[in-house]
């Protein structure tokens, strides 16, 4: 077996991998394995018991947004007594960004891989501050997911589907060109994005009052695209994920307890996939006004998936300005990226840094490599509170620990007769 033939394979498929943004859908018609009993998360499998702060806040806006419960007490009782299930969103073909709660009534983003004939799914940006996804879920939020769900995500589809579709590996991209690394700063890709659909929108909108709504909201917005991305990096990691022999990760993700990876060549796919699991990080950044590092969560979320197809903290050194909302200089975003290379298996031939001479981002996180080398990924991310119920409180940089790498490399060892 000529492991570095498999993990070409594997990064070809990532990169050749072409993913288009089709539409919107209610989560329980589009979702595979998707039931009226079943929350989807961010990162590997939790449990109440071990859900952090934002998780339990964001579980409970969920149920309160499905009307199965009132409040965290009720929110509880139903996990707990097994009458709602949890599954990790990644089990479904789908991410969801920091606690990433995907309940069936909510509208979902549909993507297409275009190459490979994948699927995947990611739900409707909130904004920033105090959102569901960073663990609210006052009646101001779950109004605004109401909005989104019966309004907003209604329109896009209608505007999608009048344009035959979306190429969001193009989009992103022609933003890294602009500024933008994908994860935190998605700027340039969000008016892209607007660019795009607002003819669309003016033209399928029930009404012009609620044209301009949906306009505004997404311009004032600067992750509206953040999302849809997410779900893009999911397609390009699915369509990678099972190739034999390979030691390429196709995801990283965060539940705010446990940082956990899956890897191309262990396992097979969906839910029969392995995960390797260690504690969060505490992310290292700036943050807002009232609040210190004392007041943040664990890492969290799914949005790693962006780092996990090349972009985001690999591609810092594309997007000088990401420095001014996560810390640190712009020379430390080329040097972030840089570092990057030594532990991926090739340059993306699509995603290219100006910066660098045009240089392919770093893509392709080898097991190997981080083993060897004692460099652990690079991340960029959003702060939540610990707190339910509380949201945002900044951005930063954080690390994976080193013991889920090490962990799946011990298991591929054995699984190939390695050892």
């Amino acid at each position: 077996m000529n492991i570095d033939s498999a993990n070409t394979e594997t990064t070809t498929r990532m990169m050749s991998a072409r993913p288009m943004l089709v539409g919107t859908a209610t989560t329980r018609d589009v979702i595979p394995g998707m039931t009226d009993d079943l929350l989807l998360h961010a990162g590997p499998p939790i449990t109440w018991e071990r859900a952090s702060g934002p998780m339990r806040g964001a579980i409970t806006g969920a149920l309160i947004f499905e009307g199965k419960a009132t409040d965290m007490v009720g929110a509880a009782e139903l996990v707990q007594s097994g009458k709602i299930r949890l599954h990790p969103c990644h089990h479904h073909a789908t991410v969801g960004p920091m606690a990433g709660v995907t309940s069936p009534s909510m509208s979902v983003y549909v993507l297409e891989n275009a190459v490979h004939g994948n699927r995947s799914f990611s739900n409707i940006n909130e904004g920033y501050g105090k959102v569901l996804r960073y663990g609210a879920y006052s009646e101001e939020v779950l109004d605004r997911l109401r909005w989104l769900n019966d309004v907003l995500g209604k329109v896009l589809n209608n505007a999608l589907q009048g344009m035959g579709g979306l190429d969001m590996k193009a989009l992103m991209a022609e933003a890294l060109h602009m500024g933008d690394e994908g994860h935190n700063r998605n700027k340039a890709a969000s008016v892209l994005y607007l660019k795009a659909l607002a003819p669309h929108i003016a033209r399928s909108a029930p009404d012009s009052e609620t044209a301009a709504q949906v306009l505004q909201a997404l311009g004032d917005n600067a992750l509206a695209v953040l999302n849809p991305v997410m779900a893009a990096g999911k397609a390009m990691a699915d369509a990678a994920q099972g190739v034999q022999g390979s030691t390429i990760v196709t995801v990283m993700a965060r539940n705010g307890t446990d940082f956990g990876i899956r890897v191309s060549g262990i396992g097979g796919k969906g839910t029969d996939t392995r995960w390797f699991t260690g504690p969060v990080g505490h992310p290292k950044g700036l943050y807002f006004p009232n609040f210190t590092a004392e007041d943040g969560s664990g890492d969290i979320g799914d949005s790693t998936i962006t780092e996990s197809i090349g972009i985001g903290g690999f591609a810092m050194a594309a997007a000088p300005a990401i420095v001014t909302f996560v810390s640190g200089s712009p020379s430390d975003a080329v040097k972030a990226t840089l570092e990057m290379y030594e532990i991926c298996h090739t340059e993306h031939n699509a995603f290219t840094i100006p910066q660098l001479e045009f240089r392919g981002t770093p893509t392709g996180i080898d097991i190997r490599k981080v083993v060897e080398t004692g460099i652990t990924p690079r991340i960029n991310t959003g702060i939540a509170h610990k707190n339910a119920g509380v949201g945002q409180i900044g951005a930063g940089l954080v690390r994976p620990p080193m013991s889920a790498f090490e962990d799946a490399l011990m298991a591929y060892a054995k699984q190939y007769g390695f050892e």
